[in-house]
């Protein structure tokens, strides 16, 4: 890593319609969210991207701990003011959108681990968590991002080594953050607007690179097991299942984990 890979807000400029056209750098911060949440009330933030080379309290979903090194991963907050899809589907374009970026980087095909998990080789390389607040009647979203560049596999704490991996790992190369955060923008921008005006886009994208579609998979959802087969997803109500005990249901993402 040199001083060329530290992000710098005019470095990281993109020619985009919505997602990225404002762009703040933190050297270090609480969390990424946290500081997009202060800018929430006003649309005009709409798009606002937020950069950080260190997190010290970074959350993922159900209170877990977003642990990394400073300036070894694109840390990121993407605050969306104004129409933005529901929460479900959303969330299945922001995966596609991450995964995309990736692939692109390393020349081998992300997958999605429903609902907030990018995979390589078995092991996540990404972690997504999406926050949601209700202003004046409409609802804003926080789209949090952390993807592992610089981790070394010796540098990775002991309970990790066999569950995660980075970019470097990966490519067995020094990755370019600045190049991946523009990618990851403009992706971004992407798969929002064809969200927009083709969800089935989306859902065909998702699934292609989905690694439970058509396999066995338990949820614990509300602290209850379910175990079935993955037939599907869902824009508006989350994951379909057809239930080894009979029937077929539907599992949103913000009450469901998958089984460990």
């Amino acid at each position: 890593m040199t001083k060329t890979d530290l992000l710098d807000a005019e470095k990281l400029k993109v020619n985009t319609k919505r997602v990225g056209r404002k762009i703040l750098v933190y050297n270090s911060t609480s969390s990424t969210n946290d500081i997009a949440a202060e800018y929430v009330n006003n649309k005009k933030n709409d798009g606002l991207a937020i950069f950080a080379e260190e997190q010290t309290a970074g959350r993922g979903r159900t209170g877990n701990k977003w642990l990394t090194g400073y300036a070894d991963s694109i840390l990121c907050s993407i605050l969306l003011t104004k129409k933005t899809p529901k929460s479900e589907l959303l969330s299945l374009t922001v995966a596609v959108a991450v995964a995309g970026t990736i692939g692109k980087i390393v020349h081998t095909e992300a997958k999605i681990k429903w609902p907030n998990d990018i995979i390589l080789n078995n092991k996540k390389v990404a972690g997504i968590i999406l926050e949601s607040k209700k202003i004046n009647g409409h609802f804003a979203y926080i789209i949090g991002i952390g993807i592992n560049c610089h981790q070394k596999k010796d540098t990775l704490p002991t309970e990790l080594k066999k569950i995660a991996t980075s970019l470097d790992i990966e490519s067995k190369t020094t990755s370019d953050r600045i190049s991946i955060a523009k990618r990851l923008l403009t992706s971004l921008d992407h798969w929002l607007k064809v969200a927009e005006k083709n969800s089935d886009k989306v859902i065909k994208q998702w699934k292609k690179l989905s690694i439970l579609m058509g396999h066995r998979t338990t949820l614990i959802f509300d602290g209850k097991k379910f175990t079935g087969n993955c037939i599907g997803i869902d824009p508006e109500n989350g994951l379909i299942l057809q239930l080894e005990r009979g029937g077929v249901r539907m599992f949103d993402a913000a009450h469901t984990t998958i089984a460990k």
